[in-house]
């Protein structure tokens, strides 16, 4: 029996791939990547076989493929794989043995089981046995392109995390992911978090762009008792109304031009785990209704079903960058549905409340960009007190994303084993694009009276001049003072007040 559907078989016609791109962009997994995530599909049909490892190949990678289950298992005992796609009704070795071997052989392993006979009863079986997720026969090649894309993209978090734990960084013992800081605000975030982890309490995070609100999703989903089943991410914001409902909730065939097949959502994968739901306020309205009554009683209806499709048991996690209350009063947001996800609620505060964690990030992205873009053994680019300070006295309006990129920017043209100098930092160098010259942008619609948003665009510009005259004294207090045409004493109480610490100084202290 073909498995495969016919525009699955031809995996290099532009039509297929189309549906794995636009997830592709929720769960991104870098090209460089894939050679290095080693996967064996294991099914004894050829055909399907062979075209799992057609389009696998196509997308990069490293696949091997077996017909017997014998040498499956001999594969499995040899060598450790990254993902095993398996058949469970192969003989005369089954899937369950072989599920078991290659876990046995690698807990980390992710296994996805292949099964022609779909039942509650057997999912439910190799879901306990430690299965990651199964696919039913007949699957279409971008139904394997997704899944494996989720998958892949699992296997990296997990190499990150474990290579910054091997390099000795600030992460919490036991994760799978890495949540680097120290700062109070940021410690009272994570305590919370690790706190309501233990629980099945929906989650409701906010913060601004960039400040890692996924991060602390995925941080709650791997110490939860679902850590073993998906943790699935959807950016409300980021596909057109149809499309999200349909990869939501699922759709039947027929249910719209293009739907040749019944199709199962992203709530259904994420049964037995979690769904983050980022930048939840954009969810249209219609769409959030639905979505309620799924929370409410686990129910999915397909679109252009008129029958309960599944019963889901996930969990949920939502974030948004927006004030969810005003989104609330405007209208934007059900209130029912606001308070059934807002069980907890967590603040992510934004970087510049957590300035001290700036070199620790810092120093993390440098190590990490600089392994994935220069090969060999060339030695890290460390950065000097300078770029520290400056690097700390930035208001960074993107945060944590914005730092990555920036440190990225200048991974890419460092030499080996250099210093990094303020000079070498884009935002830095680019002073015709001061970010603090766009910084009164920010007191529109804050909620802050005048003298609010007047002090702290005032505690902003401190703080650059500081740096500023600071980098041009080459770190020397006393002329840096003469500089800004203040008393040292003076100078120094700025200083303090707005927590620029003189350890951190390029140079010496004084003349």
């Amino acid at each position: 029996m073909s498995t495969f559907s016919e525009s699955s078989l031809a995996v290099a016609r532009p039509a297929s791939p189309a549906p794995a791109r636009t997830l592709s962009q929720l769960v991104p997994v870098e090209p460089a990547t894939k050679p290095s995530i080693r996967i064996l599909v294991a099914d004894d049909e050829r055909t399907l076989r062979e075209s799992c490892a057609s389009v696998l190949g196509v997308e990069g990678y490293n696949v091997t493929v077996t017909g017997r289950g014998e040498e499956a298992l001999e594969l499995l005992r040899r060598r450790p794989f990254d993902i095993v796609l398996l058949d469970l009704y192969m003989t005369p070795v089954n899937g369950t043995e072989l599920l078991a071997t290659a876990l046995a052989a690698n807990p980390e392993t992710i296994a996805i089981v292949i099964t022609g006979k779909p039942s509650v009863e057997a999912s439910l079986e190799v879901l306990r046995a430690g299965a990651w997720d199964f696919l039913p026969k007949p699957f279409t090649g971008s139904q394997l392109q997704i899944l494996i894309g989720r998958a892949a993209h699992a296997v990296a978090v997990a190499r990150e995390s474990r290579a910054l734990h091997e390099r000795g960084g600030a992460v919490e013992p036991g994760d799978r992911v890495a949540v680097l800081g120290n700062a109070p605000k940021y410690r009272e975030t994570i305590t919370l978090a690790r706190r309501v982890a233990a629980t099945d309490a929906s989650v409701f995070i906010t913060g601004e762009s960039g400040s890692g609100k996924e991060l602390i999703a995925q941080f709650i989903h791997h110490r939860s008792r679902r850590a073993s089943r998906p943790v699935v991410a959807v950016n409300c914001a980021a596909l057109p109304e149809m499309l999200l409902e349909s990869e939501m909730f699922g759709h039947c065939k027929g249910a719209f031009t293009g739907a040749v097949r019944d199709k199962p959502g992203l709530l259904e994968t994420a049964n037995g785990g979690t769904m983050f739901l980022d930048e939840l306020i954009e969810m249209s309205k219609p769409i959030q209704a639905k979505l309620l009554r799924v929370i409410q009683d686990g129910v999915v209806r397909r679109v252009g079903s008129e029958t309960t499709d599944a019963v889901v048991n996930v969990r949920f996690i939502a974030a948004t960058n927006r004030d969810p209350e005003e989104a609330v009063a405007a209208g934007a947001l059900r209130e029912d549905l606001y308070y059934r996800l807002r069980v907890v609620p967590i603040h992510v505060p934004a970087l510049r409340e957590r300035v001290d964690d700036i070199p620790l990030l810092a120093e993390h992205f440098l190590a990490t960009y600089w392994n994935r873009h220069r090969a060999g053994e060339e030695p890290v680019p460390q950065l000097s007190k300078a770029a520290i300070w400056a690097l700390r006295a930035h208001s960074w309006p993107g945060n944590v994303r914005e730092l990555q990129n920036v440190i990225e920017h200048a991974v890419v043209l460092l030499e080996p084993g250099a210093d990094v100098r303020p000079e070498d930092i884009p935002f830095i160098s680019d002073h015709g694009s001061d970010p603090e010259l766009g910084a009164l942008d920010d007191t529109v619609d804050t909620g802050e009276s005048y003298y609010e948003a007047r002090d702290r665009l005032l505690a902003r510009f401190d703080r650059r001049f500081l740096t500023r005259v600071v980098i041009r004294a080459g770190g020397n207090l006393s002329k840096a003072a003469r500089l800004a045409k203040v008393d040292r004493t003076t100078f120094y109480r700025l200083m303090s007040r707005h927590g620029l610490q003189r350890n951190l100084l390029p140079g010496s202290e004084d003349e």
